[in-house]
């Protein structure tokens, strides 16, 4: 039985609910072991550093969210992760080999779906496939697959401009799944969609990660999103970029999104940004650097001030 056949017999209605999906899951990964080890990063525009020792180590098949306030090295954290960005200082491994370029053991998924508008859905699932070399017949079968497993499989022929906006998601996810990569790299994915369609792939994304098990590595903004989803979710300090709290969820998949744990457990996240959040607007205060100066006396008004109108 194909993957995306039994992504579709687990999560269709009446085919005993969701419980039994983690009894069914793949059995648990060997790769995708991502270890990031005193991490320092400072862009030359900025006077502090994006990133201050920050130290992850992710398991194989872990699914780890990473939150925080704007401004406080997320998103360079993750193009650490991907290769993209090169850090100062500390290391980035995965799987015992040292990461310095992007490479197809880790899949990117971008907030901007980053799809080409010119090709077909499967075109674009396929992309990857066709630059590693893979012969038609099989790119054709795997990208499908994909498109299948995202609830995409009669959308294959469609251009981008004719997919909604939680389409072009699902499309990228499928372009990232496609590679078999070992680290799954997702950047605020759902962040420009609306509520009720970032719920629907909240719940497809968790049967995803269940049936495969790839490790994740997910930064959001999003309180609900972290709780929702993750093993593990990194409260980060900001300015310098830092881990505030470390706060395990050990909570099964997939779960229901409204239940009382899961409310519990995005109060906890939503007090630690929050504490976090007013501890850098007491310093920005304490700087009085965002103040706006106050303007010079301009003196008393001129008699004929406006006579000529």
């Amino acid at each position: 039985m194909t993957l995306a056949r039994t992504y579709q017999d687990l999560s269709r209605p009446g085919a005993g609910g969701t419980a039994p999906l983690s009894a069914t899951a793949a059995a648990a990964p060997r790769s995708g072991r991502l270890v990031l080890s005193g991490i320092y990063k400072r862009f030359n525009s900025s006077p502090v550093a994006a990133l201050h020792d920050v130290s992850l180590h992710c398991q194989p098949g872990e699914f780890v969210v990473v939150v925080g306030p704007s401004g406080c090295g997320k998103t360079t954290l993750l193009n650490i992760a991907a290769g993209i960005v090169h850090p100062d200082r500390g290391s980035a491994v995965l799987d015992d080999k040292p990461i310095r370029f992007p490479g197809p053991d880790r899949a990117m998924v971008f907030q901007d779906h980053a799809l080409f508008p010119w090709l077909t859905a499967q075109q674009n699932v396929e992309f990857g496939l066709r630059m590693a070399g893979m012969g038609a017949a099989e790119r054709r079968q795997r990208s499908m697959e994909a498109l299948r497993m995202v609830h995409l499989g009669g959308s294959g022929k469609k251009l981008v401009h004719e997919l909604s906006g939680g389409m072009r998601q699902r499309v990228a996810l499928a372009r990232a799944l496609v590679m078999d990569p070992a680290v799954l790299l997702m950047d605020e994915p759902f962040a420009a969609l609306d509520a009720q369609t970032r719920t629907l792939l909240h719940h497809q994304l968790q049967l995803l990660w269940c049936l495969t098990r790839k490790t994740v590595l997910f930064v959001t903004h999003s309180v609900g999103e972290a709780v929702r989803l993750a093993d593990r979710v990194i409260v980060m300090h900001a300015h310098p970029g830092r881990i505030r709290k470390v706060i395990p969820v050990q909570l099964p998949h997939p779960r229901t999104f409204d239940s009382a744990d899961i409310n519990e457990l995005a109060r906890l996240v939503r007090r630690e940004i929050e504490e976090e959040v007013n501890r850098v607007n007491a310093a920005l205060a304490a700087e009085d650097s965002w103040r706006p100066k106050e303007t010079a006396d301009l003196g008393a008004p001129a008699g004929d001030l406006g006579s000529g109108i």
